[in-house]
């Protein structure tokens, strides 16, 4: 069993840069994929980005290019680099891990056993 407590988030203005972390314990790190999503008031939650256990990653077309997904085994750690950030990017966002999802299920929520409790961040316009 994972637990995951992710961190960073905050009020930000458009433009800005933010780092997001989420922290794991309870199992084996690297045996698990971990992937954020998002969700805005009054919207479904949403895929960001995956990194599965061999480190490939994959994101969402909103934020390709803006965010990177990285991963330190060493650590249980998960990052995400947000940068260039705009309104729509306003949600809370959340890790999630699961050790069995396979790449064509790495973007549906479901696909995630464990998750965090959350952090809200906020852009500004």
């Amino acid at each position: 069993q994972m637990h995951l407590i992710e961190s960073g988030g905050g009020l930000q203005q458009t433009g800005d840069s933010l780092r997001l972390s989420c922290a794991a314990s309870g199992d084996t790190f690297r045996r698990y994929a971990v992937a954020w999503f998002r969700q805005a008031p009054g919207k479904e939650r949403e895929f960001v980005a995956a990194i599965r256990q061999s480190g490939h990653t994959y994101y969402a077309d909103s934020v390709k290019g803006r965010f990177t997904i990285t991963r330190d085994n060493v650590k249980s750690m998960v990052y995400l680099q947000m940068n260039s950030l705009l309104p729509e990017d306003t949600a809370v966002y959340y890790c999630a891990a699961s050790s069995t999802v396979i790449l064509s299920s790495l973007r549906s929520h479901v696909s995630y056993a464990y998750w965090g409790q959350g952090t809200l961040v906020t852009v500004s316009s």
